[in-house]
């Protein structure tokens, strides 16, 4: 199944993609949240479609379109995690997973504006795959962590370089900045993606391709990096990993190129959909 959410921000409403189109599933009575993975919300809304398929209501075409999960109680992200990224930056390949939170505030739509943050000089892309988790884990096995798994997503990773490296502190701060986590625009549920570590994934900017790389690059998989994670902190349903970037950051560049306001992103992973967002400067509400 793939699974989205439509309307306004901080109002969506679930829905789902079927053949291309996609359907209002409200009467389901349920958002894609910690609670729906929870309580079985996947094999639910399952059933949902097959009893009601014939009666769905299409979403109309221009309606926005959301995260497809609500805000979890968090979202985990993996640095460093393909070699020629590693390697573009300077950095030494890491022993261990490079973990960093990035704030839940930072979640938005696929195609969303991307908001230069106030004082931004080094806005930078990430093309990510991100893992949503579906039921809660605690020191999991990698033997038995994909059973953990709800399905998949396209994630930037939108990051400021000045605020995450050269100030003092945690890289915490240049991550989660408000728009700096598009998410979708659908999740897949896991039993579409026969193999997630290998998944192509791209990001243009400006219509140039930046990024080109492919999953089987990773230097920690995905079951691996759940097992991993498991063992310092408790992964919720609906939480989100996200796994790390290829290659074609603008901070790996010589000379360096950030995102500028005006400037358009595109970006997609093999069978997890496309997005597109553009980027605003920052403005002071009211």
């Amino acid at each position: 199944m793939k699974l989205i959410r439509f309307g306004e921000l901080n109002k969506e409403k679930p829905g789902v993609l079927i053949d291309g189109k996609a359907y209002d599933v409200t009467g389901l009575g349920d958002d894609y949240n910690e609670q729906f993975f929870e309580t079985g919300g996947l094999d639910r809304l399952e059933a949902y479609i097959a009893d009601n398929k014939a009666a769905l209501k299409p979403i109309p075409d221009g309606v926005r379109i959301g995260s497809p999960v609500a805000r979890p109680s968090k979202i985990v992200c993996i640095g460093l995690n393909y070699a020629d990224h590693a390697k573009e930056t300077g950095a030494a390949l890491p022993p261990e997973p490079v973990v960093f939170m990035k704030s839940t505030t930072a979640l938005a739509g696929p195609f969303d504006n991307i908001v230069i943050p106030r004082n931004s000089k080094k806005t930078d892309w990430e093309v990510e795959l991100a893992v949503v988790i579906g039921k809660k884990a605690s020191y999991v096995e990698e033997s038995e962590a994909m059973d953990y798994v709800a399905g998949y997503c396209l994630h930037n990773d939108v990051s400021e370089r000045e605020f995450q490296i050269e100030r003092n502190g945690t890289w915490d701060k240049g991550k989660g900045c408000d728009t700096f986590a598009p998410m979708g625009p659908w999740l897949v549920t896991k039993e579409e993606v026969s193999n997630p570590d290998n998944l192509r994934l791209w990001l243009k900017v400006n219509g140039k391709t930046m990024q080109d790389g492919n999953t089987s690059n990773f230097i920690f998989r995905v079951p691996f990096l759940i097992s991993y994670l498991s063992q310092f902190m408790t992964l919720l349903p609906g939480d989100i990993i996200s796994t790390g970037t290829p290659a074609g950051v603008g901070l790996g560049m010589n000379p360096q190129v950030y995102l500028q306001e005006g400037d358009v992103v595109e970006l997609g992973i093999d069978g997890l959909g496309e997005a597109t967002q553009n980027v605003v400067a920052y403005k002071k509400e009211g």
